[in-house]
């Protein structure tokens, strides 16, 4: 199915992805409108039947039903995709439909992944639960150590699966080195790169074959709609991942795509911002509690490759009380400045527990395995003035006893 092309694509390529942001695959319609339309339309008339015959048989540019291609959703489409530096993306109805779709569009019963023991507990419940019911395993490994990925694979191995940074344990993944030994044998890597966005880290720069993203954290980045997108080759956007999601669903709404779209526009300021934000809260943290996870800090063990393949360490990260649940409930409950909510990249300051919220869903076992601790809290930082979220975080340790 031909897709309409908006810009001249290899004319807008050599923009620089805050360009791209702003720009990127704007398609204006005759009213020459200066923001992104918004089309609200479930299907599309044509002008003959024979237009009809000819786009479902791909012979026709142009729309045919909104559940596999909408004007707005592809602009978005095409903006990520030039910020990502991929050849083609398919937007999502959230984030978990895009890490849904780019792991099961391409296996099936006998194949084996690899994926990091680290990451968000929706992804672990789809490599621990939901393959294995399709018939295909999954090995976990603590995904900073590559030897570790080299030999957990099988003859049977389809893809590497894996966040970096990880949430909420701020682990951080080699790019270079994990894509490169899936390369030597021909493993797809399926990088979920939602902490960081492309304003501040590029997968496929290192390597990776695909990229998928909860366009809900950073892409929007103030708390008001879901979006997920996958970007990666045209040929497996197409060939792929077109059939999974077109048969199954999982579309993006154009009025979500608008959001996302209007987002983007101040995403790299955004993140920017608010990465020098929390640094300046890590610090201030770091003296206060027994330990801390954030890899723009000196302290964090992987700081420095972390800076190696990104701009800034991003808004997210996660420390540790020793007073166990009680104690992080209690620092939670004497916040009045930051809100306690489980999601993250929004422009407020977010703190959640994860052990009972994001990842209660994983047995205790598995919660250990990953590093997600009873007095363990995750902080997005936002764009307040940091002073205050310092001042507000001091009160909240005075309270619970630090």
């Amino acid at each position: 199915m031909k897709r309409s092309t908006g810009q001249d694509r290899e004319k807008t390529r050599h923009w620089r992805p805050a360009t791209q942001a702003v720009r990127g695959g704007t398609a204006r319609s005759e009213w020459g409108e200066t923001s992104e339309a918004i089309f609200l339309t479930s299907g599309y008339a044509y002008d003959c039947a024979a237009d009809a015959a000819a786009r479902f048989a791909g012979d026709q540019q142009g729309m045919t039903y909104s559940r596999l291609q909408n004007p707005t959703v592809e602009m978005l489409e095409q903006r990520i995709a030039l910020m990502e530096g991929a050849e083609a993306c398919r937007c999502q109805a959230s984030g978990m439909a895009a890490m849904t779709a780019a792991l099961l569009c391409q296996l099936e019963a006998g194949d084996h992944i690899v994926a990091g023991r680290a990451a968000f507990g929706s992804c672990r419940w789809l490599t621990d639960t939901l393959l294995p019911k399709f018939g295909i395993e999954t090995t976990t490994v603590d995904a900073r150590d590559p030897d570790l990925w080299k030999s957990a694979i099988r003859p049977e191995t389809k893809l590497f699966f894996f966040e970096t940074p990880a949430n909420p344990t701020m682990d951080v993944v080699d790019l270079k080195a994990v894509c490169e030994i899936a390369k030597e044998r021909d493993i797809l890597t399926v990088v979920d790169n939602a902490f960081a966005t492309s304003a501040l880290q590029r997968p496929l720069e290192f390597g990776a074959d695909i990229v998928a993203y909860s366009a809900t954290k950073m892409m929007d980045g103030q708390g008001r709609v879901l979006a997920g997108a996958v970007c990666g080759s045209e040929d497996f956007i197409e060939n792929t991942l077109l059939a999974f999601t077109r048969n199954t669903g999982p579309t993006l709404s154009a009025f979500n795509a608008w959001v996302v779209l209007k987002g983007l526009e101040t995403l790299d300021l955004r993140i920017r911002r608010q990465s020098e934000n929390a640094l300046e809260v890590g610090r201030f943290l770091e003296s206060r509690v027994p330990r801390i996870n954030h890899p723009g800090l000196p302290s964090h063990p992987q700081h420095n490759l972390a800076m190696s393949q990104m701009d800034a360490a991003g808004p997210i990260f996660s420390f540790y009380l020793d007073g166990g649940r009680s104690q992080a409930h209690g620092l939670l409950d004497a916040l009045e400045l930051v809100d306690i909510s489980n999601n993250i990249g929004d422009s407020r300051s977010l703190m959640t527990h994860p052990a009972s919220t994001t990842h209660s869903g994983l047995s205790e076992e598995v919660r250990a395995e990953m590093g997600i601790e009873e007095g363990m809290l995750r902080i997005n930082v936002g764009l307040e003035d940091p002073q205050d979220l310092i001042d507000d975080l001091d009160g909240a340790l005075k309270a619970v006893g630090l």
